[in-house]
């Protein structure tokens, strides 16, 4: 098994690590809240510590608001392709942050409710974000998901879950799958499948990270709920 390099985590003494609270109904809706922590460093971190070339794609995701628009404007400096995922944090960033996010990614990933949120704030219709992202994903709860890549619509279907366990991590999940299956060249049909259904396997489980799978389950699964073509 492949570790994960953490030469680049930094400590902050005397200061305790974000914490995320979610509270979730018997709909599986839900709140969920913040302590910030060690987050409001996270300026700290930056791609000019990286070779560029090095990195495939970043992913920009719920953090301290000012180190969200830092590492946007780095990514586009050094020409490094990243996914704008605002999340729980579209709130809390200005709508101008918002657009230059669009403007310059590979990918913006949200829900229903947060894509409608980021459209009020800014002011941006469908078709203005769609003009502004090479591709667009929107998740719709047990609906699925839809991706939009240069004017086409792929409607992606939910694989249907074992058990309805806990939704938290789900959309995690999701955005873990997209970026397998983009780097492995494949299909955006096939990519929005796999983020599908490496979901679903958090759904089942409490806790975020309490799934297990190997290749040869995945790969099986997904031929069950979708057929051998890619």
């Amino acid at each position: 098994m492949r570790g994960v390099d953490t030469s680049l985590i930094k400590e902050i003494e005397d200061d305790f690590t974000a914490s995320f609270f979610v509270s979730t109904d018997q709909a599986n809706r839900q709140i969920a809240s913040f302590y910030t922590g060690a987050m409001a460093h996270a300026g700290q971190v930056s791609f000019y510590d990286l070779d560029p070339n090095t990195v495939d794609i970043a992913i920009i995701s719920p953090d301290d608001p000012g180190a969200m628009a830092q590492h946007v404007r780095e990514c586009r400096e050094l020409g490094i392709p990243y996914i704008w995922d605002p999340s729980q944090q579209i709130v809390r960033l200005e709508p101008e942050t918002l657009e230059e996010g669009l403007a310059g990614a590979l990918m913006f990933v949200a829900n229903e409710y947060e894509f409608g949120l980021i459209k009020r704030k800014t002011g941006l219709t469908d078709e203005e974000v769609h003009a502004m992202v090479d591709v667009v994903t929107v998740t719709c709860g047990e609906r699925g998901s839809e991706i939009v890549v240069e004017g086409r619509r792929i409607d992606i279907p939910p694989v249907r879950p074992r058990a309805e366990v806990d939704p938290t991590g789900v959309g995690d999940a999701y955005r873990a799958g997209l970026i397998v299956g983009h780097l492995g060249g494949y299909p955006w049909e096939t990519t929005g499948r796999i983020g599908s259904l490496a979901a679903t396997y958090v759904l089942e489980e409490a806790g975020t990270q309490n799934h297990e799978y190997t290749l040869e389950e995945f790969a099986e699964r997904y031929r069950q709920n979708f057929g051998d073509g890619l």
